[in-house]
């Protein structure tokens, strides 16, 4: 009996270590899988590491329901843990209704299946704080969520944390229904029927007055912003200056600004989470990732009422003061159901970004897809992206856009007020000037867009060495290039409405290769400006470059190599 006892042991311990081996096996491939096909170098992404001291909401007097808040048993939960050297905190199925929430390091926020975890209404729960926000040194209502200078934090569980926004932002009628309009007016706050808006209160709808994208440049002192407290909404979750952090399974919604707003944070994990926000949201983001080292961005969803996954670096003087750039970057496998743009860069670049990883991801019916803004003024240098395997559907703008005439609105409003005009006129180069160069996008699929591609530089700093290669789009409107120098358009195959295919305004050293479209039109390409030089057009089997180009009056002929 003994015997067969040990070996039934022997054979149970067996089968353990070969399961556990074969986990550990499958999880170091998966963690490999992220670090495939990278254009550069990158150390692996540091996870948080957590102390095994756990505790729950409950113990420390949290009450179900929505009705009682619970912003000191949040705070009790993570001093208990704390005071152990940190730990899980675990918030169980529930309505859990509360104030700010304070980070610690060492902390592991768990929020269970189930679990709701509902921010106050009450602004005057959410005090001033010096912050960074929308590039710009500045005072703001402290986050929801809010962390700085720490180490080791995660977010894990599928619970929501829901920033309770609807109380916090400016709404404009022409984005809702009529019931959706009606139930806003009915709640409260200003309406102004000029402008067609809602404000949530008389303070919001004056201090919005002036303001540079939601900051008061006007403004110096706590004091001054005080007056104007209600209109300082704040970003959900805001960690700044911190080392390994990571958000892997919650939902994050419904948030007052940006969603999630990981600021100067070395080794950063956003996985497995879903990004909501009204799709009326005004500046409603997704994740923005600032002046940040190591990232991964990976298997999400998005559906917000900004941008998706922004990528970013502060903002003018300020940004360039901090001279943080965002680096070392890997978005893979992350869908996007609304958005204004699916994955942008900018426009607050001005500290630079370098080193960025795109493939697998999906973009249905965003305003824009891939977006890269800029503007002059805010300097920095963007280069080194690498793109690839973007699919994407229904785009009512441009599906891919570089935009240095960025002012500060969504593309489709832009185009609608008569944007992206072109402007032949230079200004002095200096740190003020930015800078978008060294950039590929490969294996593209645009299944309806407004327009396929939209490339504009600066006549002072051309976009730069930008290359495209296999694009298959249905579209309005094909290609502009304006004020850019060294494109390479590889095997495209377009399905274009409109007659001109491809327009080409002061761009220097552009190749188009292998191009196929359907247009029988004698302007598929047309040349102008007088910047344009060195333009090669190398035909595929099915056209004739030679017969289906227009050279503008401005481009004489031997600038054009057909």
């Amino acid at each position: 009996m003994k015997t067969i006892t040990t070996n039934l042991f022997r054979i149970l311990l067996a089968v353990l270590i070969t399961c556990c081996s074969e986990n550990m096996a499958a999880q170091k491939s998966k963690s490999n899988e992220t670090y495939q096909n990278i254009e550069f170098k990158m150390d692996k992404v540091k996870e948080p590491l957590i102390p095994k001291n756990t505790v729950n909401i409950k113990d420390f007097g949290a009450v179900n329901g929505g009705y009682v808040l619970n912003t000191k048993a949040f705070a009790d939960a993570i001093d208990a843990v704390s005071k152990k050297g940190g730990g899980k905190v675990v918030i169980p199925p529930g309505i859990w209704l509360t104030g700010p929430i304070i980070l610690k390091s060492n902390l592991e926020l768990h929020a269970e299946t189930g679990a709701l975890i509902k921010f106050s209404t009450d602004k005057s729960l959410y005090p001033l704080v010096e912050t960074s926000f929308e590039g710009l040194n500045t005072w703001r209502c402290i986050s929801p969520i809010y962390g700085k200078n720490l180490e080791n934090i995660a977010f894990t569980g599928k619970g929501v944390w829901d920033g309770s926004g609807e109380v916090w932002r400016q709404v404009k009628k022409s984005k809702l229904t009529e019931s959706q309009w009606k139930k806003f007016v009915a709640s409260g706050g200003v309406l102004n029927e000029k402008k067609e808006s809602w404000y949530p209160s008389e303070t919001f709808m004056k201090a919005s007055v002036g303001a540079d994208q939601n900051v008061r440049l006007d403004l110096k002192t706590k004091e001054e912003f005080e007056a104007i407290h209600d209109f300082l909404r704040p970003v959900l979750v805001s960690i700044q200056n911190s080392k390994r952090v990571m958000f892997d399974g919650p939902v994050f919604q419904n948030s007052p600004a940006w969603n999630i707003h990981p600021l100067m944070i070395e080794d950063l994990i956003v996985r497995n989470v879903t990004v909501r926000n009204p799709w009326f949201s005004q500046n409603g983001d997704g994740l923005d990732v600032e002046s940040c080292k190591n990232v991964i961005v990976e298997n999400s969803s998005f559906d917000v009422g900004d941008d998706a996954i922004c990528i970013k670096s502060g903002k003018d003087k300020d940004g360039r003061d901090r001279g943080i750039p965002c680096e070392n970057i890997i978005v893979k496998n992350n869908i996007v159901y609304h958005g204004h743009g699916g994955v942008t860069v900018g426009s607050e670049m001005s500290g630079g970004v370098k080193n960025l990883h795109v493939s697998n991801c999906s973009f249905m019916g965003t305003d824009v897809g891939l977006r890269f803004k800029s503007n002059r003024g805010r300097g920095g240098v963007v280069e080194n992206i690498f793109i690839s395997d973007i699919y994407m559907t229904d785009i009512p703008s441009q599906a891919i856009s570089f935009d240095l005439y960025y002012g500060g609105k969504s593309i489709a409003e832009t185009l609608a007020e008569g944007g992206n005009t072109v402007s032949s006129k230079k200004v002095p180069v200096d740190e003020k000037t930015p800078q978008f160069k060294n950039i590929s996008i490969k294996n593209v699929t645009i299944a309806g867009a407004q327009q396929a591609v939209f490339l504009q530089g600066l006549p002072e700093m051309n976009l730069e060495n930008i290359e495209i290669t296999n694009l298959i789009a249905k579209a309005e409107k094909g290609f502009s290039i304006i004020d850019a120098n060294g494109i390479k358009i590889t095997n495209a195959k377009l399905d274009i409405a409109t007659p001109n295919v491809i327009d080409i305004y002061n761009g220097k050293n552009i190749s188009l290769k292998n191009i196929e479209f359907n247009s029988a039109s004698s302007k598929a390409v047309t040349i102008n400006g007088e910047a344009t030089e060195n333009v090669e057009l190398v035909s595929s089997a099915n056209l004739d470059f030679s017969k289906k180009t227009t050279i503008g009056e401005t481009v004489p002929k031997s600038a054009v190599k057909l």
